[in-house]
């Protein structure tokens, strides 16, 4: 039987001197018949036992001195004992990697779309993102592409809350930070509403204000704000006084039932409330009526 000759090994110390020496030779192996594979991997994992168990041996003693507790932080943030400690499950996946970890989980959709979505800080309980490309001032896809991002983040990082998109190509200033923007709405700068902060509106249920004579609804999910003109579809009778349920708004009047989300009417589905452009910037809600 043949041995295929190992390659050789790099002499650089740095972690992608190693991470390429590993790779070479795990190429190698792949061409190794099963029965050899087998053997080394066994091998492998029984020597990386070994190490787990010593590594989590001496951490054991090093917390327990006080004095130590520095030098282990300073030991971590270099990028070959934290790659080891790391593949060892010894120490937990940075906020930021599991935060770009969630957000490599929505980049395909947002690629086929022709855009991207990048993270600009992080800030517990607070991050700030900013999509580019097709993405970046996509009015009539920013709901759809914030839900994906916010639902992906929060499901990965649950001790973040507060998910912010900058606008803009280059480091967004602190009033630039877009919690939501309406797939209704547009770039256009002129004719926005301020109708109070986000927390006036009530969460699942509704809140009218009057912009320019015309009687607004309010409603909200998280930082995800829904605005329509206070008129049933039917017979266009304010429907404010109608009782809301699960997010389902009932017209006091004859009892058309709208999704306060969508504004789609669930009991005539060819009709639906008039949608108003919303934005949420900061804490302050926006809005600009359409005609």
């Amino acid at each position: 039987m043949v041995i295929t000759e190992l390659p050789p090994v790099t002499k650089r110390n740095t972690l992608a001197g190693f991470a390429n020496d590993i790779d070479r030779l795990e190429t190698l192996f792949e061409t190794w018949e099963d029965e050899r594979r087998k053997a080394v991997t066994a091998y492998r994992h029984a020597i990386e036992d070994l190490q787990a168990e010593a590594f989590r041996r001496l951490l054991r003693v090093l917390k327990a001195e006080p004095s130590a507790q520095q030098l282990l932080k300073e030991a971590a943030a270099d990028e070959v004992v934290y790659a080891v400690l790391r593949h060892h499950q010894i120490l937990k996946a940075s906020l930021s990697e599991r935060v770009e970890e969630a957000l490599d989980g929505v980049r395909p959709m947002l690629a086929s779309h022709g855009g991207n979505v990048e993270l600009v800080s992080v800030n517990p309980p607070a991050i700030e993102v900013r999509f580019v490309g097709a993405c970046d001032g996509c009015p009539a896809s920013a709901l759809t592409f914030h839900a994906g991002v916010k639902k992906a983040i929060e499901s990965a990082c649950p001790e973040i809350t507060d998910i912010l998109q900058v606008k803009g190509s280059g480091g967004g200033k602190k009033n630039d930070a877009v919690r939501f923007i309406s797939p209704f709405a547009d770039d256009t700068e002129d004719n926005w509403h301020s109708v109070g902060l986000l927390e006036t509106i009530p969460q699942g249920d509704i809140i009218t204000r009057e912009i320019d004579g015309k009687s607004v609804l309010l409603s909200r999910q998280g930082a995800i704000v829904s605005c329509f003109h206070n008129a049933c579809a039917h017979l266009g009778l304010e429907i404010d006084a109608g009782e809301v349920c699960d997010g389902i708004i009932t017209c006091p009047w004859h009892g058309f039932q709208y999704d306060l989300a969508t504004g789609e009417c669930l009991t005539a589905p060819e009709v639906q409330l008039q949608p108003h452009a919303v934005r949420v910037i900061g804490d302050q809600v926006e809005v600009r009526l359409t005609s």
